[in-house]
């Protein structure tokens, strides 16, 4: 558009100029590809300029082109660099970003302790994805000592906020008792909540409270919606339990070879009990054709991982 064109001529000349905020809207649209084509060496370019001059958004900007290898080399201790100078003006997603490279030990050591400090400073500005791995770092007791309480507390403020993540995982901990009261209706509400925002670990965990009745009353059919879809977002445990519900008949029509397809899934993951089930399916030719060296296979991968069931199977093979 005509509009749009003009824009990107005055944000040009203005940048070219040295107004730094010129140059980082610049970098702005080249890097999403605004009505230019889409060049991150060309956005890194003009990061950089308005970077130079104290420009936290283009700082923050640049750290990611460098964390991310985007129109410049990968480099941890430049994407460090940067995000540190936007940290120290207080700019949330920077002093989590640097967090992050301190957690993992990128583009210098290791650091905890340093990585915790960030996450607070982020998190006590209201960002959400810090408050959340601040609550991570209370729970596992990384870099301070282990507080579920302070975890509770913190997951509350960015459950609050829609991340799913976080309110899975506060879920998981009324679900539990981690350092908030044991409460069944609570868990169902926050991992409802996180399922409702896509998080496949929230569709299985209420599928599961559907499937038991915990927190909710007990509804096969609801559990089942559940774990489908959790199982079509990829969650192992959602596939190889919806199935064995294909598998029985429970809650669904019994159809073996819709339950053959929903463990192979989990069974590609690793996960166990989907793997034996698979094994028994092709031992006995349900929903499969009879493969006595598939089944075997299936329930070597289960008897690797100890499940008896598997390792029994397989003596019998």
């Amino acid at each position: 558009p005509q509009d749009s064109a003009e824009a990107i001529a005055w944000y040009q000349q203005a940048a070219e100029q040295g107004h730094a905020v010129a140059e980082a809207e610049l970098g702005a649209l080249y890097a999403l590809g605004e009505g230019v084509p889409q060049d991150f060496a060309e956005a890194a370019k003009w990061y950089r300029r308005a970077a130079d001059q104290g420009d936290f958004f283009a700082q923050l900007q640049l750290g990611f082109l460098y964390d991310t290898g985007k129109g410049v080399p990968q480099d941890f201790t430049a994407a460090r660099k940067w995000y540190g100078k936007a940290a120290a003006q207080a700019v949330p997603a920077a002093q989590t970003l640097l967090g992050e490279l301190h957690e993992q030990g990128l583009g210098g050591p290791q650091n905890l302790a340093e990585a915790f400090n960030w996450y607070r400073k982020a998190a006590e500005n209201g960002f959400g994805p810090a408050q959340f791995a601040l609550a991570r770092m209370y729970s596992l007791g990384l870099g301070t000592a282990g507080n579920d309480s302070e975890a509770a507390k913190w997951l509350q403020s960015a459950a609050a906020q829609g991340l799913a993540e976080a309110q899975y995982a506060l879920g998981a901990f009324y679900n539990s008792g981690f350092g908030v009261p044991l409460t069944s209706t609570e868990a169902e509400k926050w991992f409802r909540r996180s399922a409702e925002r896509g998080s496949p670990a929230g569709q299985k965990d209420l599928g599961f409270m559907y499937e038991i009745g915990r927190g909710v009353e007990k509804r096969l059919e609801q559990a089942a919606k559940w774990y489908s879809r959790g199982a079509l977002k990829g969650n192992a445990y959602a596939q190889a339990n919806l199935g064995v519900w294909y598998d029985t008949g429970r809650g669904v029509p019994q159809d073996h070879a819709e339950a053959a397809k929903w463990y192979r899934l989990a069974a590609e993951q690793g996960e166990h009990f989907a793997q034996t089930n698979l094994g028994v399916l092709y031992d006995k030719g349900r929903g499969v054709t009879q493969n006595s060296a598939e089944a075997a296979r299936w329930y070597k991968e289960a008897a690797r991982q100890g499940n008896a069931k598997a390792q029994t199977n397989l003596g019998l093979l």
